[in-house]
């Protein structure tokens, strides 16, 4: 039984991090996404065809073009010719 309860507990520590929101940034300009989490703005730039990790409880995000979209923390934000699409 104890191995069953430790390899939950694993499984939920492990898996914890895989409901980050990312952003990948396939353009060859860096380009910047402003996180709103927690009440606090942050600057998130990507430079070019760089990839990461954020918002794992949920924020909102402001896209390049100005755009606010809701987050849950299971979303790709994916930046292309200056365009952000959220998938």
């Amino acid at each position: 039984m104890w191995k069953s309860v430790v390899a939950a507990v694993a499984f939920l520590a492990l898996g914890g991090s895989a409901f980050a929101a990312s952003a990948v940034n396939k353009d060859a300009q860096t380009r910047t996404l402003i996180v709103t989490e927690g009440g606090g703005k942050t600057e998130l730039a990507l430079a070019a065809g760089e990839t990461v990790e954020f918002c794992p409880n949920g924020c909102f995000v402001t896209l390049p073009n100005g755009d606010l979209e809701a987050l849950t923390g299971s979303e790709t934000v994916e930046i292309s010719g200056g365009v952000a699409r959220i998938k």
